[in-house]
């Protein structure tokens, strides 16, 4: 067995009343540390944050307030309905651009609102010309091919805008291989972006992501959208993870001694060789732990990391602790799935995932508990 940095297992004897639920605890403080952090590397250029799918799964009020009394002043999420919401919380003031864009059904509501969709597509221009009022982005495609107009098509649809292409107020791209920093379509999409300095002089552009900041000043141009380093991931080997903002913990349920032979969970796909000691612990897939960890995933207590056995069910899953001292991990006490003793990108890496995966995919259940 592995052993990371001691911890202790929380120890909370079963009271009436007392919830058996997992638990997430957020670190505002490590976020906003984080985004100061990564505002600093970027200087000159300003830093927005990425808060999309929920503040990547972590709460989008609770973050998105954090990361504005840090400073923060350009909020990046995808759809309209994330907008609102954003600006329910945030109130008027701090930008908030919608990256997929808006129906064009919605743009009044956008205007109304203060919510800046990003320009895809001719057809969101086309829309976008005919709704006054309405400031956007314009996202220009120049490798990824996923969203946004070619450099031809974009110049194309600026000419259409006339007079109102006064009102797009960013050219964006987006990095395909950002985490990956020596693939040469980097350095294509850095120079097609840049390319780009004539298409509206004096507004803005913004290419980089997390892995894109770290691929050097020439990157950052005069905005960076960072996401997953601000959650406390990794986004390539020269953005390593800064301080972690999750720890996830779920109870120890039952401990029971298995004869070898035995079996654990479902399918039966772990038999034991010799006596062990398996703990039923509280989370599931329903809990954001992936089955994909069934037989591979860590968990940490003790200052131990102790393995997954048997299938993860919707509920439930079994660690082997026959490492540990008999006692030393009773019913009532939590180990840890994510945090300092199981950093989020070593538990994705288990699952065969990345970081973004498993906090987006935290769900609904557990408790989350902001500090």
């Amino acid at each position: 067995m592995s052993t990371p940095t001691a911890i202790r297992p929380q120890r909370e004897p079963a009271e009436a009343g007392q919830s058996l639920l997992p638990r997430i605890e957020i670190d505002l403080g490590a976020l906003a540390a984080n985004w100061r952090r990564l505002a600093a590397d970027a200087a000159p250029a300003a830093c927005g944050a990425v808060v999309k799918a929920d503040a990547y799964g972590l709460g989008l009020g609770p973050a998105a307030l954090a990361l504005a009394r840090a400073g923060t002043r350009s909020f990046f999420v995808a759809h309209e309905e994330e907008g609102l919401a954003l600006r329910r919380h945030l109130g008027p003031g701090p930008e908030i651009w919608l990256l997929s864009g808006c129906a064009p059904g919605q743009l009044p509501v956008c205007a109304e609102a203060g919510l800046w969709p990003v320009l895809n597509t001719p057809e969101a221009v086309q829309a976008f010309a005919g709704a006054d009022g309405v400031q956007g982005g314009l996202m220009v495609e120049t490798g990824m091919n996923r969203l946004g107009l070619p450099p031809e098509s974009a110049r194309a649809a600026l000419a259409a805008l006339g007079g109102e292409a006064g009102r797009i107020r960013l050219v964006l791209g987006h990095l395909a291989c950002a985490d990956m920093p020596d693939h040469p379509l980097n350095a294509r999409q850095l120079a097609a972006f840049a390319a780009l300095g004539d298409l509206l002089p004096g507004v803005p552009r913004s290419l980089a992501n997390s892995g894109g900041m770290a691929l050097g000043t020439a990157y950052g141009f005069d905005l960076v959208r960072p996401g997953i380093r601000l959650y406390g991931g990794s986004a390539g080997p020269r953005a390593p993870a800064l301080a972690p903002v999750v720890r996830y913990t779920a109870p120890v349920l039952q401990i029971r001694t298995l004869a070898p032979g035995e079996s654990v969970g479902y399918g039966a796909t772990f038999a034991a060789g010799e006596p062990c000691r398996i703990a039923t612990i509280g989370a599931g897939y329903a809990d954001g732990v992936p089955r994909a960890l069934s037989g591979r995933g860590l968990a940490a207590a003790c200052g131990r990391h102790l393995p997954f056995v048997g299938r993860v069910s919707m509920d439930s899953f079994a660690l082997d602790v026959s490492a540990l001292p008999e006692g030393a991990l009773a019913p009532g006490d939590s180990v840890e799935l994510l945090g300092r003793a199981l950093p989020l990108d070593l538990a994705a890496d288990r699952a065969g995932t990345i970081g973004y995966e498993l906090l987006t995919g935290l769900g609904r259940r557990p408790g989350r508990v902001y500090k």
